[in-house]
C-alpha cells in the first residue's frame, strides 16, 4: 500500500515523502519487536549495549567504546549501563591500567537473554521477505549513501 493511502495525507515533495516513509516504515517494523524487548524488560537502548557487548566476545568495553558503537547516540550510557547491572546481565570492574575507567563486560545471564530473543527476532526478518536480496542491497546501499552526506548531520 503506498504510503499516501495509509496515512491519507499528501507530501510537499518526493523528497518530503521519502522522509515521511522511512520514518513510517521504521515504526512499523519495529512495533512488534519493541513488544517482544519489552516482555525481557528491555528497552531497545539496552539491548544495543547488550549486542555491542556480545559482539566484544568477552573483552570489556569500555564506556567511550560502547557511546562510539551506540545506534541512539543521545543516550545516557552510563545510566543505561547501572540499569542493565541492576537487572544483573552485565557485570561492571575496574579497569587495571586505568583506575578512573570502568570494564564492562556482559555476563551469562546477558547471553543467554540475547540468544532467546534472537530465536524470536527472527521472525520478524518475515516482514520483508518478499523483497529480493537484490533489492534489498539496492535499499542499504542508498540509506548508507543518505547518511554519507557531508552537508548534513544524519
Amino acid at each position: 500500500m503506498k504510503i499516501e493511502d495509509e496515512i491519507q495525507s499528501s507530501f510537499k515533495s518526493d523528497y518530503h515523502k521519502l522522509v515521511v516513509n522511512l520514518h513510517f516504515t521504521y515504526l512499523r517494523l519495529t512495533e512488534n519487536f519493541q513488544c517482544l524487548l519489552k516482555e525481557h524488560d528491555l528497552t531497545s537502548t539496552q539491548f544495543n549495549v547488550l549486542r555491542i557487548l556480545r559482539g566484544q566476545k568477552q573483552v570489556p568495553a569500555s564506556i567511550g567504546l560502547i557511546k562510539e558503537r551506540m545506534l541512539e547516540r543521545n543516550s545516557d550510557v552510563s545510566r543505561v549501563i547501572d540499569r542493565l547491572l541492576k537487572k544483573n546481565v552485565i557485570d561492571r570492574r575496574e579497569n587495571k591500567l586505568d583506575r578512573r575507567q570502568r570494564d564492562i563486560i556482559i555476563n551469562q545471564k546477558g547471553l543467554d537473554l540475547l540468544e532467546t530473543i534472537d530465536e524470536s527476532e527472527a521472525n520478524f526478518v518475515q516482514a520483508i521477505e518478499h523483497v529480493s536480496e537484490e533489492e534489498i542491497k539496492l535499499m542499504n546501499d542508498l540509506l548508507d549513501k543518505i547518511r554519507s552526506n557531508p552537508n548534513t548531520d544524519v
